[in-house]
């Protein structure tokens, strides 16, 4: 499921966003604290920003140039003020896209979904695995997290594309050997162990921590 975070201080507006997404099977939430925007963001770790421009505290463009120094999750700024300088300023701090109020919240929704579908190459849901805000798509096996694509070999993918499709169970080592290894030639086992370390250190340096646990004597489990 989508989240989508909604940066907006008009309190009727944003519900209103809020809901329409959630009708249509988004995970949606209202931003609170304008003092610390980033914090928000971070824990959340929303998939598409929704951003007004006028804002307490700092402004719209404030926010999105922050979030562009650690994320390229889409953000689409929507805003009353619609003049071609303010639209200009909004894609120089790295929007994505420009929606002018009063919107129509079909066109709103239309925009959100091929805006998704682009940054995520969304095909179908039997396509793709998701998991703790990180999406592994078997199409082209890419693992996005946060709006940016995480580049895997073709070892690290097998090694997660089993561990999540086994999510809650301890997957052994022999069976992780099997998987990426279909052959009677002997594999030493200190090769898995080395995939997985990579792998490991990989969703680390994105933000993953611990999403891979190691089970003494047993193997490895995504929970």
């Amino acid at each position: 499921m989508y989240r989508i975070l909604i940066i907006e201080d008009d309190r009727t507006i944003a519900n209103a966003v809020k809901n329409h997404l959630e009708k249509w099977g988004f995970e949606a939430k209202c931003a609170e604290n304008f003092k610390d925007i980033m914090s928000e963001f971070t824990e959340y770790s929303p998939h598409l920003v929704l951003m007004d421009i006028g804002l307490p505290f700092y402004n719209g463009f404030y926010h999105c140039s922050e979030i562009r120094r650690i994320s390229k999750v889409p953000v689409v700024f929507l805003s009353s003020a619609s003049d071609n300088m303010n639209i200009v300023m909004a894609m120089n701090m790295g929007g994505d896209d420009f929606i002018a109020k009063p919107f129509d919240l079909t066109v709103l929704m239309a925009k959100i979904q091929a805006i998704l579908r682009r940054t995520y190459d969304f095909g179908s849901e039997t396509n793709v695995i998701t998991h703790k805000g990180a999406m592994l798509n078997i199409s082209d096996a890419t693992l996005t997290f946060n709006g940016e694509k995480i580049d895997l070999t073709k070892n690290e993918y097998r090694i997660l594309l089993t561990l999540l499709e086994n999510k809650g169970k301890v997957v052994s080592r022999d069976f992780l050997m099997n998987k990426l290894w279909e052959t009677d030639s002997y594999v030493d086992e200190n090769t898995l162990t080395v995939n997985v370390s990579r792998l490991r250190k990989k969703l680390e340096r994105s933000g993953l921590s611990d999403l891979i646990e190691t089970r003494s004597g047993m193997g490895y489990i995504v929970e």
